[in-house]
């Protein structure tokens, strides 16, 4: 089928990113309701220049996504094997072990997908109602280039809300495994699905915990903030801190946590609670930390929640700021797309004026290479991450 666009809008197409939006469709000559997302529509400018295949839903507000620039390659089940291929090669030219983000979406020209790999079990999930319709040929391929002993559609995020898909878990083959087993930096985690967030690990911060590594305080005292499994407290235990907390408001991240650390011969402190209330009691307590790792969920969801997310940021940040010793580590990072990488440095700042601190940022980071950008789809680059040396506000003495 025929998806035309309006005059000048297919530039962004042009330019690389693969979102079309219902109105930049030339509805009156294509109308959005003949199409259903099981079809491959066939996408052309005002002037039936070919742009490239695509899915289509006519209910959402990205009505179409591109899954081929090819004129002569229309999408099928081969096409998507391919694809999947190819993004093997490059995780496993980067991994030395199974356990990696193997399809991340838009930056693997497979829009709305993503699959990670827990050794031989892979866990997806499918954000559109265009590769929902696919899901057969999808499992197929996966089957087909990767061949892990089971696969898990952990169908349950918001995403499908905006595509009127049901929320599911579902498992394509094998069995519904017990425990997710992950191998980070070369340490060993483990997560109960039952329990698992998201697909069942943030592959995302690997590469921003292997710098922890390099620039942590020796014998240092760590607090994990939002600290899901544990994974940045445990990567500092095995890096010579002499204690470590979590905090976080799962009890059964915590215990998971807990035992990340004991598979290593380490201990942990957990509080359990909201973030912000076990920050505030923590300094009431007169705590002090010579590192604290601040990773918590998306506080911009949306574009009209960033003021708020804003204030949360510049808030929790302070929090952290006033338990850190002199020329402590804090690693304050965000995923929330909205929030742009300046707004985050900003609210480390404007956190560090208001408790009489002085911060330096050793290094910047972003998601590991696993996630790789599409620098055409500024969406594609989300995580931010600022590792500070934290100063007394105070002019130094000589």
């Amino acid at each position: 089928m025929l998806l035309r666009l309006k005059k000048g809008e297919d530039r962004r197409l042009r330019a690389g990113h693969s979102w079309v939006f219902s109105n930049e469709v030339d509805t009156g000559a294509t109308p959005l309701s003949a199409f259903t997302p099981d079809l491959t529509a066939r996408i052309v400018s005002d002037r039936d220049a070919f742009l490239g295949y695509g899915y289509v839903n006519p209910h959402a507000l990205i009505s179409a996504r591109l899954l081929s620039r090819d004129e002569r390659r229309e999408p099928d089940g081969a096409l998507l094997a391919s694809r999947i291929a190819r993004a093997l090669r490059l995780r496993e030219r980067l991994h030395p072990t199974p356990h990696y983000r193997l399809v991340f979406g838009e930056s693997d020209e497979l829009p709305g997908l993503i699959v990670d790999r827990y050794g031989d079990i892979a866990v997806g999930q499918i954000a559109t109602a265009g590769m929902e319709a696919r899901r057969p040929a999808i499992e197929a391929a996966i089957r087909e280039v990767v061949a892990p002993r089971t696969l898990v559609w952990k169908n349950d995020t918001g995403a499908r809300d905006l595509e009127q898909l049901p929320k599911e878990i579902t498992v394509a083959f094998g069995e519904l495994p017990e425990e997710l087993a992950v191998i980070e930096n070369g340490i060993e985690f483990a997560v109960p699905f039952a329990q698992a967030q998201k697909t069942g690990w943030f592959y995302d911060q690997a590469a921003n915990r292997a710098r922890l590594r390099e620039l942590l305080p020796r014998d240092a005292r760590v607090l994990d903030v939002c600290s899901y499994a544990g994974a940045w407290a445990v990567t500092a235990l095995k890096s010579g801190a002499r204690a470590a907390a979590c905090v976080d408001a799962s009890a059964g991240a915590l215990q998971a946590a807990g035992r990340n650390a004991a598979r290593h011969d380490h201990a942990l402190e957990t509080l359990q609670g909201d973030a912000f209330d076990v920050l505030e009691s923590l300094a009431a307590a007169g705590r002090r930390f010579d590192a604290i790792v601040l990773d918590p969920p998306a506080f911009a969801k949306r574009r009209k929640d960033l003021p708020k997310a804003q204030a949360a940021y510049r808030k929790l940040n302070q929090l952290a700021l006033r338990l850190l010793d002199e020329e402590g580590l804090l690693v304050s990072c965000s995923c929330s797309w909205h929030l742009a990488e300046s707004d985050l440095l900003a609210a480390i700042q404007a956190a560090a004026r208001h408790v009489s601190r002085f911060v330096q940022v050793l290094a910047v980071g972003g998601q590991a290479p696993d996630h790789p950008l599409h620098p055409a789809i500024p969406e594609t680059r989300y995580l931010k991450a600022f590792f500070c040396r934290v100063l007394s506000g105070q002019a130094p003495t000589t």
